[in-house]
């Protein structure tokens, strides 16, 4: 088994046909057949359902198709790294959904201003699936709050770490956070992820008893609806956009709480400075609160 055949293995996926895959891997569909029936014999398995017209990959096939394309990729950034080509291919990134969110766009087009060559892929989704598609391989790095359970060979990397605090309507009298969490209806800020917990911990461990009026799942909205008058709560300060001077803005826990923030990677890869450019990017728009390496 070679490179050679796996590439035609996933251009035969990819483009439906041996005919098809034969033109994009410049070969000839008869030698294309051939390399897959190689392949089988090596694999003692047999990769197609050749029942069908054109042939399919069989489970066999699909399960030699994942493991193709994580070698191909492995090659892809050796050849990078060994010649010094460290600033192109392509870079997968995954994040929850957090508020330090809007730090990824600014760093994305940053480096892609920087490197052209730089492909960098965005998804959003949950910390557990995010950790699990990093230590698969199917992602470089994930933005992930401090976490617990790393698999082994995974590394938590920081990149932020800010005070949580309390805020409230412009408008609102001075008075102390305490004061303003026991007088004004709380939004309050209800998922399962690290921060509504540690939030909620700090608060019962201040023995604060909250108004409840309104229970949403993102900092984002809960930010507007504290604008808008309908109460206070508490949020991670870089929440707070420049044009929401007006908010009034007290230290929340005591002493003050403090969140991190991220990037879970593997502790080895071809793509290492790619990584911690990226993670140097994050903790410089972070200002104050970044975190350097």
């Amino acid at each position: 088994m070679d490179t050679r055949q796996l590439k035609t293995l996933v251009a035969v996926s990819e483009h439906g046909t041996f005919a098809r895959a034969a033109e994009y891997v410049h070969l000839t569909p008869s030698a294309v057949s051939q390399q897959m029936q190689a392949l089988e014999q090596e694999m003692g398995v047999s990769l197609f359902n050749r029942e069908t017209r054109p042939p399919t990959l069989n489970v066999h096939g699909l399960q030699l198709l994942e493991t193709a394309r994580s070698v191909l990729r492995v090659v892809e950034e050796t050849r990078s790294a060994l010649h010094g080509e460290r600033k192109s291919g392509t870079l997968n990134i995954g994040s929850v959904r957090t508020s330090t969110i809007g730090l990824l766009p600014k760093v994305i087009v940053s480096l892609r201003s920087v490197y052209p060559d730089l492909r960098i892929n965005l998804r959003v989704g949950l910390s557990s699936s995010m950790i699990s598609d990093v230590h698969a391989g199917r992602l470089d790095m994930a933005i992930v709050a401090e976490h617990l359970g790393i698999p082994q060979g995974m590394v938590w990397r920081p990149f932020i770490r800010e005070p949580l605090v309390v805020i409230a309507p412009p408008g609102t009298p001075d008075m102390a956070a305490r004061e303003i969490l026991e007088t004004l209806p709380f939004v309050r800020f209800r998922s399962n992820v690290p921060l509504a917990h540690l939030i909620d911990l700090e608060l019962s461990q201040m023995g604060i008893v909250t108004a409840d009026t309104a229970e949403i799942d993102t900092i984002s909205a809960i930010v507007e609806c504290v604008m808008a008058g309908l109460g206070a709560t508490v949020v991670p300060h870089i929440a707070i956009r420049e044009d929401m001077q007006n908010l009034v803005v007290k230290p929340f826990g005591d002493p003050q709480v403090y969140r991190q923030i991220g990037v879970v990677q593997r502790m080895t890869s071809a793509k290492m400075d790619l990584l911690d450019l990226f993670h140097d990017k994050l903790a410089t728009l972070a200002g104050e609160f970044g975190v350097p390496r």
